[in-house]
């Protein structure tokens, strides 16, 4: 399963949370502690918002280890609101255009997690995205196809709502498959201002996700990015944390609709 890190905040440099921490992103990519997989090296993304309404991204299909570019970019970009994603690939091609985070406008989105028979509902799921966004899928992962479906669902005036509205819709095509089919949910979406972190699975246990918040802002990860676990709190399964601006974060249940 894929490792990530959000953060909201003071702007600070990427590499206060990416590359410098004890257990940073670059170490859970090689040693992570709390997924189905150790190793995470099936490509790396950062996303941040700067001067510009919508992210810049950047994306290498090298594990995150290796690639010798990461660490100066991570120490000289500043920014208010980022995304860093490592990802452990679930049946699909390592190819930048299946790495995370995610874009489309001021919108972005990364996801560990996977949806079963994805081969055979991979038509029924692309779909769910109106004609509109679909030229904007570029890639072939599950997740990228989620987000576009998301967006298309209404995120704009409603995010939440529509993240549910979609999640709905796949529990009843796995339903329709088979009773047994597993679906796990761990994301985070966001509009540039605010993070909407989700933790969700059907038939499974959902994948970790964390959060700490200090005076600088709110970071939320897959698992802690250092040994002191009581600075951290676990969002419970079938919740979503809000991290915006000025406000602490807030946890809330989480139910498809």
């Amino acid at each position: 399963m894929c490792r990530w890190i959000a953060y909201e905040g003071t702007p600070i440099p990427l590499e206060l949370y990416v590359t410098k921490p004890k257990h940073s992103l670059i170490s859970q990519s090689l040693n992570a502690l709390e997924a189905t997989a150790s190793i995470n090296g099936d490509g790396f993304g950062l996303g941040w918002y700067g001067d510009y309404r919508e992210p810049g991204l950047y994306h290498e299909v090298r594990p995150a280890w290796s690639d010798q570019n990461l660490r100066n970019v991570c120490r000289h970009i500043h920014s208010r609101l980022f995304f860093a994603h490592a990802r452990a690939a679930t049946g699909t091609g390592v190819a930048h255009a299946n790495c995370h985070p995610f874009a489309y406008g001021e919108w972005m989105f990364m996801h560990n997690g996977f949806v079963a028979e994805w081969p055979s509902l991979r038509r029924s799921i692309e779909n769910l995205i109106p004609d509109a966004l679909y030229p904007c899928r570029a890639g072939t992962t599950d997740s990228e196809a989620i987000f576009l479906a998301i967006l298309g669902a209404g995120a704009a005036d409603e995010p939440v709502a529509a993240t549910a509205r979609v999640l709905g819709h796949l529990e009843e095509m796995l339903r329709l498959r088979g009773p047994e089919n597993q679906l796990r949910f761990t994301a985070a979406l966001t509009d540039g201002d605010t993070i909407y972190a989700f933790r969700y699975a059907v038939n499974d246990s959902a994948n970790t996700l964390y959060y700490r918040s200090g005076a600088d802002g709110t970071v939320i990860a897959s698992e802690p990015l250092d040994k002191d676990r009581t600075l951290w709190e676990a969002v419970p399964e079938s919740h979503f944390l809000v991290a915006e601006s000025r406000k602490l974060p807030a946890v809330y249940p989480f139910v498809p609709s």
